[in-house]
């Protein structure tokens, strides 16, 4: 019997190569060195065609705006049309934040953002708070006039506007009373609620919380409803992930949980009668960019395929537009530091273009000053022109997804998606993310991730240049800071709303607000009740007041 020939297995010439590598590379220096990123995925030395060799290139890359969308949601991209810069701004008065935004329109901002007062944020008109805290961090806008002198001037029917607009959204109230005077048709208005997510703001951000949790849903969804109808340009729903990133989230727990968010308000419209097709390409999503640059790439390009996934598979959504993830990001205030401020240039343009590449729709650089004060006119231009810079200069919207293909960052989009599924599933087996919030879980692993990285960075594990690395001594006053609104100016603010409570006619006022109180007590649509006391007169603080009564005051849960 002959016995069975055994050919010698021959190594592969890349089996060869790496081998070769291998053995030198455990020879150098620094191969012991162990490396993972913020979200924990280790991070081998070097990546090959081993790890990933776009064998399933269309089902798990495709084209740009073709499912899954892991390239982008449109075709061409930034090649097409840049991204839009969409400075966020707040400070003083009305007039100081029209003069504000004029300038940076004039230098290249393609869209607005207004950020309101803390007073404003949480609920109330200016004359309920003391004044030295009145336009500190935001612009003071109580009123439908506000509204007029800090939108003068501006074509809202041509430039999208975005809203920090918590529940029960009375800013886009205003603004749709200023375009009704202004002969603007309401189907001509367009932008985003930027912070209409309650969920976010229960769990990371306390300031923002004015309704009781489920009064707040309820809000929303009838929010939803009603731009839907009477506002379709409008993005009713911004699911941020911003909050809970800067909270302590890691990037991956930041976009399962606004993944999951989204989920859930998903269902709530649904459960109201909704088709997913109707309001799904109106969701939209916002995101902190932090200076882990590859991370934050592969975050978004996992969280967009993902998306996609959920949208068609989860939701029945036929319309490819309704699995479109679009975001907007904003370079993360949390990696800036008060040493050595304008380090904080070069990490806001790391942060940035990781937003790009990772396929933004909308971008706010910060300013390298604002961990020092609301940005000074200085340091916003040199935000705005540090995307003129990366657009005009670097050429980064030449190449649509021009890291795709990357070993390294096709491996780690595959490792941020299955840990994010991971995450979303334990929120589902949890009920959702309003019981997961409600039992204290996602506040409890947010918590969890911070203590972990404030324990890497005093160990010296994570360096933080300035902080605990490369220190130097400095003038604590080298730094110009932006003053304090004048307090006659807020003086005059002050007589200005007095003089509008004590003008206006009351009792359509109070009827308005009446009807406001019948909705929340029964089933009509709450925000159109709102628009209605608006234009009516009513003012921010008295909407908000109405609400609380009915629906409960907000209380986040606090952990300990």
């Amino acid at each position: 019997m002959n016995k069975p020939v055994h050919k010698p297995v021959v190594a592969s010439a890349l089996e060869q190569a790496e081998r070769r590598w291998q053995e030198a590379f455990d020879a150098s220096p620094g191969a012991a060195r162990r490396a993972a990123n913020r979200s924990g995925i280790e991070l081998k030395p070097l990546y090959t065609p081993r790890d990933w060799s776009g064998a399933h290139y269309l089902e798990t890359l495709g084209y740009p705006g073709e499912y899954p969308n892991t390239r982008g949601i449109y075709p061409s991209m930034h090649r097409g049309r840049s991204w839009s810069q969409r400075q966020l701004i707040g400070l003083g008065v009305p007039e100081d934040y029209n003069a504000r935004l004029r300038e940076l329109l004039a230098h290249g901002a393609s869209a607005i953002s207004l950020i309101p007062c803390n007073s404003v944020f949480r609920g109330y008109d200016a004359d309920e708070v003391p004044p030295e805290l009145l336009g500190t961090c935001g612009t003071v806008v109580n009123t439908v006039d506000d509204m007029m002198r800090a939108l003068a001037d501006v074509p809202i029917d041509r430039v999208s506007c975005a809203l920090n607009d918590p529940s029960p959204f009375t800013l886009l109230a205003l603004l749709l009373v200023v375009a009704k005077r202004r002969g603007v048709a309401w189907t001509k208005i367009t932008g985003t609620s930027n912070q209409s997510d309650c969920i976010s703001h229960f769990v990371a951000n306390h300031m923002f919380f004015r309704l009781a949790l489920q009064g707040a849903r309820r809000v929303l969804v009838d929010h939803i409803a009603f731009c839907n109808a009477r506002v379709p340009g409008w993005n009713p729903l911004s699911v941020v992930g911003q909050h809970m990133q800067q909270a302590g989230a890691t990037p991956a727990e930041a976009m399962a949980f606004t993944l999951a968010s989204a989920i859930q308000y998903a269902e709530d419209c649904q459960a109201r009668g909704m088709a997913p097709d109707s309001f799904l390409p109106r969701f939209t999503f916002f995101f902190d960019i932090s200076v882990s640059f590859f991370e934050e790439i592969a975050k978004f390009r996992a969280g967009r395929r993902i998306w996609a996934k959920l949208a068609r598979e989860r939701f029945g959504a036929k319309d490819p537009k309704a699995w479109r993830f679009k975001f907007h990001g904003q370079t993360s205030g949390v990696d800036l530091t008060r040493q050595q401020p304008l380090n904080n240039i070069a990490r806001v343009a790391v942060q940035a273009m990781a937003g790009i590449f990772g396929g933004l729709q909308s971008l706010h650089t910060d300013s390298y000053d604002e961990v020092l004060s609301v940005p000074t006119a200085e340091a916003a231009r040199i935000a705005v022109a540090t995307q003129n810079v990366l657009r005009e200069e670097a050429q980064l919207t030449d190449v649509i997804d021009p890291l795709g293909g990357s070993y390294y960052l096709e491996t780690l989009t595959d490792q941020m998606e299955e840990k994010i599924e991971s995450i979303i599933a334990r929120i589902d087996a949890a009920g959702g993310m309003y019981r997961a919030v409600e039992q204290g879980l996602v506040q409890r692993m947010i918590g969890d991730s911070a203590l972990a990285f404030q324990k890497r960075v005093e160990s010296g594990e994570q360096t933080v240049v300035g902080v605990n690395a490369y220190q130097v001594e400095e003038d604590a006053g080298a730094y110009p800071v932006l003053e304090y609104p004048a307090r006659e100016r807020i003086d005059a603010q002050l007589a200005r709303l007095a003089d509008y409570k004590a003008q206006r006619a009351n009792a359509p006022a109070q009827k308005a607000l009446d009807g406001l109180a019948r909705a929340a007590q029964g089933s009509d649509n709450i925000m159109a009740q709102v628009v209605a006391a608006a234009e009516a007169g009513a003012t921010h603080g008295e909407i908000c007041a109405v609400l609380r009564r009915e629906l409960g005051f907000g209380q986040p849960l606090a952990i300990v």
